[in-house]
């Protein structure tokens, strides 16, 4: 299985995730990839992609964009799994705490909700260090401006990394890796 992870406020029905649904339909992989929508509850979402990991009929593949690649960092680090990261999020609980007690709404859905403290106390649980970095690849763009990529370089350094000129926190080249994400 491979389990795709949106990122904060977002879906299923992210650029990406949709993009990945696409390549993966028109090479008859379709049943092969999933991305679940996850609950705005930190531990929550965690439980959904850990009944999914356990699910899986053989070791996962995870591939993690922003939040997701923190969601991603701690089931690959648990379970021993191989993960993608796209401009994925460093110490999300520190970069979120400054929406604490503000409404937030979901890109896709509209849903609405208040990041509470218990959102942020969730997040801090699930922060590891990466230690197995022979299974990590990241995918970084320079231009991204919600994210740093240089927290994520130094963060996973050890890892396999591509570091790309421009950009933006969409990672606009994700499709042109779809090959290079699926062979890893």
């Amino acid at each position: 299985m491979l389990l795709y992870i949106h990122g904060f406020n977002s879906s299923a029905q992210s650029g990406k995730a949709r993009e990945l649904a696409a390549w993966m339909g028109a090479r008859g992989l379709a049943e092969a990839q999933v991305c679940p929508d996850l609950p705005s509850r930190p531990a929550r979402a965690m439980t959904l992609l850990e009944d999914l990991v356990m699910a899986s009929r053989g070791p996962a593949k995870l591939i993690g964009s922003s939040l997701g690649g923190f969601y991603a960092t701690w089931l690959a680090e648990k379970h021993d799994l191989k993960a993608v990261l796209v401009n994925p999020c460093v110490a999300c609980h520190d970069k979120l705490a400054a929406y604490v007690g503000q409404t937030q709404k979901n890109w896709h859905s509209g849903e609405e909700y208040v990041f509470t403290q218990t959102h942020l106390s969730e997040l801090r649980a699930l922060a590891v260090r990466p230690r197995r970095l022979r299974n990590y690849l990241l995918l970084l763009e320079t231009g991204d401006t919600v994210l740093d990529y240089r927290e994520a370089v130094d963060f996973y350094a050890g890892a396999r990394q591509v570091v790309l000129a421009g950009g933006d926190h969409g990672f606009t080249r994700f499709t042109e890796y779809l090959p290079a994400i699926l062979e890893f």
